[in-house]
């Protein structure tokens, strides 16, 4: 019996084949009943079967096995659960017989408020409050609603019956087959599916409306949602059916199921999750309201559908063998989800904003306390910490370095073969590769090892010399301390034109480039630019020179949006890691002020952001000429777009327009203020008018916040009044992330304490935790008042990183780390650990940032220069 505890594995003795499911939900008492029975292959000597249960409560008199041949059953002796490590075990007198036998199992469980599992969300319907019950199984929460073996190998079929009050809508995976009703109950019976891991096996029961459409080859979707918000899923309809059918052409397999239903989930932890057949959502990421809902809200909502049924193959009919492997469903499922959306709307160019994912991805990837995209797990409870920008971004983002190394083409044909070899069967990282080396001859593994197994990436640093090149990497950290690890890494580079692109694997430290015929007279001063289109997962340090021509290149546009994005990037980075002065990369940002590209311009947003905080903590005494001089960056593109949108203009301006007033009213731009408080009043009095689209709303939001105070707080009061006239959940969110940009250490603390009231569903209480630079200390203050609150809320899953890394991060002093510390010292646990660490390591590179700011030399003349230049 011992044997059994505190393994990360189940023992491979027993293997399911087959569940019978009956569960039994009683949505006013918020339990459940249920039973399973369970085909299982006994394939090795044993007197136990053990699988995973949790929260569960076992009846031991229900539990049987009986030998498919044979008569005799057998009743366990002792039935232990054992909650530590989630298993239940069944102790038999004697050996069971090798093969097939029916193992079952009655149980009784309660609908949790906690989002995983088989939980319960709420939802009014006529004004009156009612519960649903819903499931989110993915990593391991499935051994919460019945007793299964919960892990992605163990693949099996599912039969499973639904018994419901007669009024509401029960879906699950698979088709419905029978509904017999019976008075108030009605017993709902699906379709058997095909095999597939526990963790997307799905079930829903409410009441809901939905929208109907088919793909051409007859599979029927539909989008369910609250009932009276069907029109809010006819985008997302639309999404789905084009999906569908692209991904079928992309892979060369059909979906392979009859149906595909996407729901919008009310209470939900995760964005949305890849159910087989039956996709859940939050709200925000599947309904769109065509009055109410910004642009960014609608793209928001079509890369989260394509980026859920691209797993659809790629982790439901393709599983990762284990967790380990997280990072093969969602980086690619990541990348593809791009691949699909710029398909259908080109006019996005969304692959300009993939660059995103790839910052995000680049900077969790800096921190000594990242983690290799591969990473061992040993507990069920550190699964949960690795859905992060590692497996999500860094994923991706290797996984486009690969493709455009390989060429979209063969890498196309050999995924399509890896999909046909693993279908209805769990793989690996290797297998991938091996696919992939097979279909292009290049040495793929021996590539894609030195990304996926350790952690970090390269800073390359490039030198002109003699008309040489000379490249050298090494392992790049925010912290600017030295790493060893090295990469093979695909190296491109254009000099003074696209038309002169060079590509070579440098596989060693440093390598030297003769681009004599790049060199001639005329062309003596022609830029240089690396990792062109930023298609490869490192940063560039160039040398002054290179990064002259460079400045000028952009201040006269010869540069693509995407090279821009990646040359401020990677200067931003440089700086932090104190590779490169603040008078340089504030130099270089002045290069932008002609800047339009909407991705390029919503990283420099955010790059002034965080070096205004930086520079504010380490030289407040400069800030007024530093916001001036933001200021001056944008008033360009603002005064191109202006407050009011023009017939016809783009996506990416409405998106835009947004982006920079909601920047200048944070720089206190008095203009954009008084501009914000006159269309806030308009919308006021009349929600629909044409003076606040959704599209500018937030900033008309941050900019009311800017300037309340615990005497002047008719703004606050009138956000909140909004907050609770709207059901839309996405104008909730709006508000809620503008709340605490308030610069009042009172309101902050209002705004928090907000965040934790019934008001807020709990799920989204991590948007009021963006507190204004003046609010970090009364965060922190909160945090550690309301820290048994939080735990008991949040312990469970994976939001309460968010509540810590939102808390914690923003600091920038030695002192604070040690505070930190000294609370955490006794309060830490597995499943935020690893969160910790990293916050804690971002203190520390602020707070030498903060340092080298204030020894730097000279800083004072040159923002005064930058500050009043007239262009």
């Amino acid at each position: 019996m011992e044997n059994f505890k505190g393994q990360p594995r189940l023992p491979k003795f027993a293997v399911p084949k087959r569940y019978d499911l009956q569960l039994k939900p009683d949505l006013s008492a918020c339990k459940f009943a249920g039973s399973v029975s369970i085909d299982v292959d006994i394939v090795a000597e044993t007197r136990f079967i053990v699988l995973n249960a949790a929260e569960l409560s076992i009846n031991p008199g229900s539990v049987s096995f009986s030998p498919r041949n044979s008569s005799k059953v057998f009743d366990p002796k002792k039935v232990e659960l054992v909650e530590e490590d989630e298993i239940l075990v069944l102790d038999f007198a004697e050996a069971l017989p090798l093969g097939l036998g029916v193992l079952a199992i009655g149980f009784e469980g309660i609908l949790n408020d906690r989002m995983k599992g088989f939980y319960r969300s709420t939802y009014e319907h006529n004004g009156e409050k009612k519960n649903m019950a819903v499931t989110q199984f993915e990593p391991a929460d499935a051994r919460r609603s019945f007793p299964c073996w919960d892990e992605p190998s163990f693949k099996a079929k599912f039969k499973i019956t639904l018994d419901v009050p007669s009024e509401l809508v029960a879906l699950s995976n698979m088709p419905v087959i029978e509904e017999k009703v019976n008075g108030p109950l009605k017993t709902v019976s699906y379709q058997e599916s095909p095999i597939m891991s526990t963790y997307l096996v799905a079930y829903v029961v409410g009441l809901f409306d939905y929208v109907e459409d088919h793909t051409s080859d007859g599979i029927k979707v539909r989008v369910y949602c609250q009932v009276g918000k069907a029109n809010q899923g006819e985008f997302a309809l639309k999404v789905a059916v084009r999906t569908l059918e692209l991904y079928k052409d992309y892979f060369a397999v059909p979906y392979p199921l009859p149906k595909l239903d996407m729901i919008a989930i009310p209470d939900f932890a995760a964005g949305a999750m890849e159910n087989y057949g039956l996709v859940t959502y939050r709200e925000t990421a599947l309904l769109y309201d065509e009055q109410h809902s910004a642009a960014a809200n609608k793209q928001r909502v079509a890369t989260v559908v394509a980026h859920e049924l691209a797993h659809q193959w790629f982790g439901n009919l393709v599983t990762m063998e284990w967790w380990t492997h997280l990072w093969l469903n969602e980086g690619f499922a990541t990348w593809v989800s791009y691949l699909a959306t710029d398909s259908i709307f080109p006019e996005w160019r969304i692959w300009t904003q993939f660059l995103d994912e790839l910052t995000d991805g680049l900077r969790l990837d800096g921190l000594a306390e990242s983690h290799p995209i591969e990473v061992e797990i040993n507990h069920a409870a550190e699964i949960d910490e690795i859905f992060d920008a590692i497996s999500y971004r860094k994923g991706a983002s290797v996984i486009r370095m690969l493709q455009s190394y390989l060429g979209a083409e063969c890498f196309q044909r050999s995924l399509a073969s890896y999909i046909k070899k693993h279908a209805y069967s769990n793989a690996k990282t290797e297998d991938l590769w091996a696919a992939l080396e097979e279909g292009s001859g290049e040495p793929v593994t021996k590539l894609m090892n030195t990304w996926t197994k350790q952690k970090g990436y390269p800073v390359v640093s490039v030198k002109f010399k003699d008309q040489k090149l000379e490249f050298e990497q090494s392992q790049f950290f925010s912290s600017g301390s030295l790493g060893d690890g090295q990469w093979i890494v695909p190296i491109t580079f254009c000099c003074g034109s696209y038309d002169k692109k060079k590509s070579f694997l440098l596989q060693t430290k440093s390598e030297n480039y003769d681009v004599k015929e790049f060199a001639s007279d005329s062309n003596k001063s022609a830029w240089i630019k690396l990792n062109v289109d930023q298609t490869g997962f490192y940063r560039v340090k160039y040398d002054e020179e290179l990064a002259a021509r460079l400045r000028y290149a952009i201040e006269n546009k010869y540069l693509t949006p995407t090279d821009r994005f990646g040359i401020l990037d990677d200067s931003f980075a440089l700086c932090m890691a104190r590779q490169l002065p603040l008078t340089s990369l504030l130099t270089l940002m002045g290069a932008y002020r002609e800047e339009l590209d909407y991705t390029v311009l919503s990283n420099l947003i955010s790059i002034t952001y965080k070096v205004g905080r930086i520079a504010a903590d380490a030289r407040p005494e400069l800030m007024d000429n530093i916001n001036q001089f933001f200021i001056n960056i944008f008033q360009y593109s603002a005064e191109k777009l202006g407050w009011d949108a023009t017939q016809g203009e783009s996506h990416l301006d409405s998106m835009l327009r947004g982006e920079i007033l909601t920047a200048l009213a944070m720089l206190g731009h008095k203009e954009t203020l008084s501009e914000a408080s006159r269309r806030f009043d308009a919308f006021l009095k009349d929600r629909n008018t044409p003076l606040l689209p959704p599209d500018t709303r937030k900033a008309a939001y941050v900019a009311v916040m800017q300037t309340v105070t615990s005497s002047n707080r008719a703004g606050f009061d009138s956000l909140l009044k909004v907050y609770r006239e709207t059901d839309l959940s996405q104008e909730k969110i709006r508000i809620l992330g503008s709340l605490p940009s308030c610069p009042n250490q009172g309101i902050i603390r209002e705004v928090l304490k907000f965040s934790l009231s019934p008001e807020v569903r709990s799920q989204d209480a991590m948007y009021a935790l963006a507190v204004s630079k003046e609010g970090r200390e009364v965060a922190w203050t909160w945090f550690k008042e309301n820290w048994d609150l939080i735990l008991k809320t949040y312990g469970s899953g994976f939001l309460i990183t968010r509540f810590v890394s939102a808390v914690v991060s923003p600091f920038a002093s030695f002192e604070k780390v040690k505070e930190v510390e000294e609370f955490f010292a006794n309060r830490s646990m597995p499943s935020i650990a690893r969160t910790l660490k990293q916050s804690l390591e971002r203190v520390n590179i602020n707070a030498n940032w903060v340092k080298s700011i204030q020894a730097e030399q000279n800083l004072g003349e040159a923002i005064q220069e930058l500050a009043y230049r007239k262009y």
